[in-house]
């Protein structure tokens, strides 16, 4: 029965995956490009919003749906989130747009890699130092300017049940900006039943991964903006990161 189920998963997803990709996705550049992206509607420019009503998408074809707690705020904020898979970029787009930090590899995966560099992504080589310090001083210019910046404090995804540490050199952007830091907590499945099953297998690729959650039954996507961390000056980065995965942690554990 389960992989009848699974089949026939298969079977409706690949189809409006198809669609997503032959028939939305030329609609979602060319509102993205130059002119009509630049257009303003309710305060908001049309890419923003047509790159959120994509991904929105996107996880409608994976069976998710998605539901928001909390607000996020607007205005040259740095959000930080717990990391569980290569999703997790869509589901952050798919409420806010903000120029998320990942790993340069993504630039070369198929699809995610090309909608994260339209979504002005900050690619950085992992284990270069010269690389991250221009990552830093992108962050910076970003947040200074009033732009959003997200990034994954742990620095890699694990089993989607543990919470690794948070790298504190990360929050160097948002002290020095005098930006605030909004806390995200990314849940799939009730309460994150689902955590496990949408994270990476052990050596699972992103196709692999790909692959398999478009099979799996479907679910919902938490979004839980938590509350936000002013910065103060001189604050040491280390209280930062702590209080940041301090609230993200009692956000994963709690049940609604």
């Amino acid at each position: 029965m389960t992989s009848l189920l699974r089949a026939l998963r298969y079977l409706i997803r690949v189809p409006m995956l198809l669609v997503h990709l032959v028939v939305m996705l030329p609609i979602t550049l060319v509102l993205m490009g130059p002119g009509l992206g630049a257009l303003t509607f309710g305060g908001e420019r049309l890419e923003l919003k047509v790159a959120r009503w994509w991904s929105a998408g996107l996880l409608k074809v994976f069976g998710l749906e998605t539901q928001r707690y909390g607000e996020p705020l607007s205005g040259g904020t740095l959000f930080v989130a717990n990391h569980v898979s290569w999703i997790d970029i869509v589901t952050l787009h798919s409420q806010r747009m903000m120029g998320m930090v990942a790993k340069r590899e993504i630039a070369g995966w198929p699809l995610v890699g090309y909608m994260a560099k339209r979504a002005q992504t900050i690619f950085h080589q992992r284990g270069s130092t010269e690389s991250l310090g221009g990552v830093a001083v992108e962050m910076h210019k970003r947040l200074a300017s009033g732009r959003d910046v997200g990034v994954f404090p742990e620095g890699g995804t694990r089993d989607g049940r543990q919470l690794g540490p948070f790298h504190a050199r990360i929050f160097l952007a948002a002290v020095e900006s005098g930006r605030p830091v909004q806390p995200v907590a990314l849940r799939y499945g009730l309460n994150g039943s689902a955590q496990a099953t949408v994270a990476f297998a052990p050596k699972e690729s992103f196709v692999a991964n790909f692959l398999r959650l478009l099979g799996e039954p479907g679910g919902v996507a938490e979004v839980h903006f938590l509350e936000p961390i002013s910065i103060q000056a001189g604050q040491p980065r280390r209280e930062i990161a702590n209080l940041a995965r301090e609230r993200i942690a009692a956000a994963m554990s709690a049940r609604i």
